[in-house]
């Protein structure tokens, strides 16, 4: 089993095996779960993202950036609060980056180590742009 990190904390992947977003759609009984590639359309499942437990988004390579749209579209609009995990070439570097769209879990490529992984995660209190929930630093301190 891979570990992730999920709400800050270094976990054992326990999810159910994850539908792909094809297996999702055609199930009569939908699945709790889903895995979306990056060129799928994340607005095939918006009415059913209240009942999802996981919604895996994949980064097929380090440098394709559509999951940070699709998972910014799950949270803002869809008001999606469930775990929103990151999957595929997911290095590092793109952690803090990736939360402040959203993610709260991350299954990090191979070769990537998880506990440094945690540790860029806790060294970001604030930012100076805006993120999916919270105003950037200079408009918290205006007011």
């Amino acid at each position: 089993m891979s570990q992730l990190i999920i709400d800050l904390e270094i976990t054992t992947d326990t999810t159910e095996p994850i539908a792909t977003l094809a297996e999702f759609l055609a199930a009569d009984q939908k699945p709790t779960a889903v895995f979306i590639d990056s060129d799928e359309s994340i607005e095939s499942i918006e009415e059913f993202s209240s009942t999802l437990s996981v919604i895996a988004l994949n980064f097929p390579s380090f440098s394709d950036g559509r999951s940070y749209s699709s998972a910014n579209l799950l949270r803002r609009e869809y008001g999606y609060t469930a775990e929103l995990r990151a999957v595929g070439d997911i290095r590092i570097d793109q952690l803090e980056q990736m939360t402040r769209c959203g993610f709260n879990a991350f299954r990090l490529a191979d070769g990537q180590n998880v506990g440094q992984g945690l540790e860029r995660l806790k060294g970001f209190s604030f930012s100076y742009q805006p993120a999916f929930n919270r105003e950037p630093l200079f408009r918290a301190r205006s007011s």
